[in-house]
C-alpha cells in the first residue's frame, strides 16, 4: 500500500511539475481579440473583431444607474412592486435640476458584501426560476466581475495544480490562459464541420475526459455559433459522471439561439449533474453592457464557502452601483429577451451573406452572434495565413476580425489556420459598412 501510495504521489508531482513548466514556457499572452480591437481604432476599420456592442443597454437600466451614482441610495417607489420608468426618468430629472436635497449616507458608491447585494442575488434566483423554472437559493449564488472572473472563481474553485480540464476547441481564449495563470493542464478535443454542422466527437470527449477534472463548456458557442441539442447535452453528462468529472458552463449568449435551437441549463434539465456543475453567466452581451462588469455563478452548496472565498480574495466585488441598476435588467419583460434572438439573427445573416459573397465559406452559427468563416477559397486572401489575412482585411479592407488560430490549442491541427472570426453584435449602419467595404474582395480579384 506504501508503495502504491507513494507510486500515486509521484505522478501527480510529476504532473505538477510538468504543468508548472508549460506554464512558465507559455506566458499568459494579452488577448489577441483586444489587440484587434486597438488596431480597428488605429486604422478606422469596422471593428468586427472583439464581441462589443456600440449601442446602448437598456434605458431604464442607465437611469437607475445614474440615479444610484448620484444619491448614492437604492431606487424605491413606495407601495409599488414593478419599477415605472417613467417615474424613474421624472425622478432623475428632478434630482439633477434641482440637487439630492437629502443628507443620507450613501451606500451604492461604496462597497457591497463581496458576494453581492441580496436583493440582486434573490432577483437572480428569480431569473432562472422564470425562464428554467429551476429552484435555486440565493446562497449558491454569487455575483461577480462579469462572466470572466466568475469563470476563473470556478476553476480555482474545483481544480488545483496540475489537474487536466477538458477545452472543446475552438475556443474563446481566456479559457487556456486561465488554464496557464492556474498552472491547470488543457487537453483539447474538437470542433469538426460535418454535413454543414459543428459536430464533437464523443469518443475524442470520453478519452480526453478519462484523464480529466473539469469540462469547460460553451453553449451557445463563441466562435462557431453551434448550440448543443439535449441530446448531444446528456451524452456529455453521462461521460461527466462516468469518469467523475466537473462541468464549468459559459452561458451568455443563452437568449441567442436561431431557428429551432433552444439553450438547456443543465443543472436543470439534469439534476444528477447538478451538485457537479458550476454556471457562470453575466448581463454583458444580452443587456449591451460589457463595460458594467457584472456577472454570476451558480455554485452547488457543497463549494459555496470555497467559491466566495477565492472571489473575496481576487477581486472583492462587482461595482456596487451596477449591482443595484442590474436589478432593473432582471424586470425587464419577457419580450425583451425574446427579442435578442430575432435582433442578432437579423445581424448574423446580414453579415453571412456579405461573407459569403467575397467567396467566404460560412456554416450558419444556430446561436451566439459570431460568424466563423474559412477564408481559403477567397481569392485576395488564400495564399495568407491567417494573421496575414486578417491584417490585409484591416489595413487593405478596412474591416477588423479575428484570426482563427487564436481559438485554438492545437494550432496546426484541424484547419486551425483557416479561419477568421467575425463580431456580428455591431450596429446595422456598422454591418452595411463592413459589407459594403467586402464588395471590394471581388472587385479587385475577379
Amino acid at each position: 500500500m506504501y508503495l502504491l501510495t507513494k507510486v500515486g504521489a509521484e505522478r501527480n508531482t510529476n504532473a505538477f511539475t510538468s504543468t508548472m513548466s508549460s506554464a512558465r514556457k507559455n506566458d499568459v499572452k494579452e488577448s489577441v481579440i483586444r489587440l484587434m480591437t486597438r488596431l480597428a481604432q488605429e486604422h478606422k476599420a469596422v471593428n468586427l473583431s472583439q464581441g462589443v456592442p456600440n449601442e446602448s443597454p437598456p434605458w431604464s437600466l442607465r437611469m437607475a444607474l445614474a440615479h444610484g451614482v448620484l444619491t448614492g441610495q437604492p431606487y424605491e417607489q413606495a407601495g409599488e412592486t414593478v419599477f415605472s420608468e417613467e417615474k424613474l426618468q421624472k425622478d432623475l430629472v428632478d434630482l439633477i435640476t434641482e440637487g439630492s436635497g437629502n443628507e443620507l449616507v450613501d451606500q451604492l458608491n461604496q462597497y457591497s458584501p463581496p458576494m453581492g447585494r441580496q436583493d440582486l442575488r434573490l432577483e437572480i434566483s428569480k431569473y432562472y426560476n422564470r425562464f428554467y423554472k429551476y429552484e435555486i437559493s440565493p446562497d449558491n449564488i454569487t455575483v461577480t466581475l462579469g462572466a470572466t472572473e466568475a469563470f476563473a472563481s470556478a476553476l480555482r474553485t474545483i481544480g488545483r495544480p496540475g489537474d487536466k480540464c477538458v477545452v472543446i476547441e475552438p475556443f474563446h481564449e481566456l479559457y487556456a490562459n486561465q488554464c496557464t495563470i492556474f498552472y491547470l493542464e488543457p487537453i483539447f478535443v474538437s470542433l469538426k464541420v460535418s454535413n454543414e454542422q459543428w459536430v464533437l466527437d464523443m469518443t475524442e470527449l470520453e478519452d480526453a475526459l478519462k484523464e480529466a477534472r473539469i469540462l469547460m463548456f460553451n453553449s451557445p458557442h463563441n466562435p462557431t455559433g453551434k448550440v448543443y441539442t439535449r441530446q448531444e447535452l446528456k451524452a456529455i453528462v453521462d461521460l461527466c459522471l462516468k469518469h467523475s468529472v466537473y462541468i464549468v458552463t459559459d452561458e451568455i449568449y443563452e437568449h441567442m439561439c436561431y431557428d429551432e435551437s433552444s439553450h438547456y441549463l443543465i443543472p436543470k434539465e439534469f439534476p444528477e449533474m447538478a451538485e457537479r456543475t458550476l454556471v457562470c453567466n453575466s448581463l454583458g452581451k444580452s443587456a449591451s453592457a460589457t463595460g458594467w462588469r457584472l456577472g454570476w455563478c451558480l455554485h452547488p452548496t457543497e463549494f459555496s464557502s470555497t467559491y466566495r472565498g477565492i472571489h473575496d480574495q481576487m477581486a472583492v466585488m462587482s461595482p456596487h452601483p451596477m449591482q443595484h441598476a442590474t436589478l432593473f435588467y432582471f424586470g425587464l419583460p419577457d419580450a425583451y429577451f425574446q427579442g435578442l434572438s430575432d435582433r442578432y439573427r437579423k445581424r448574423v445573416e446580414k453579415l453571412g451573406r456579405a461573407l459569403k459573397t467575397a467567396g467566404f465559406g460560412i456554416v450558419f452559427p444556430q446561436g451566439a452572434y459570431y460568424l466563423f468563416a474559412d477564408y481559403t477559397k477567397v481569392k485576395a486572401l488564400r495564399n495568407m495565413t491567417c494573421m496575414e489575412a486578417a491584417m490585409y482585411l484591416l489595413k487593405s479592407i478596412g474591416v477588423a476580425c479575428v484570426p482563427g488560430d487564436n481559438f485554438y490549442g492545437r494550432k496546426t491541427e484541424n484547419k486551425a489556420g483557416d479561419y477568421l472570426r467575425f463580431a456580428a453584435c455591431r450596429s446595422d449602419e456598422d454591418l452595411e459598412e463592413a459589407a459594403r467595404r467586402l464588395e471590394v474582395l471581388n472587385e479587385e480579384h475577379p
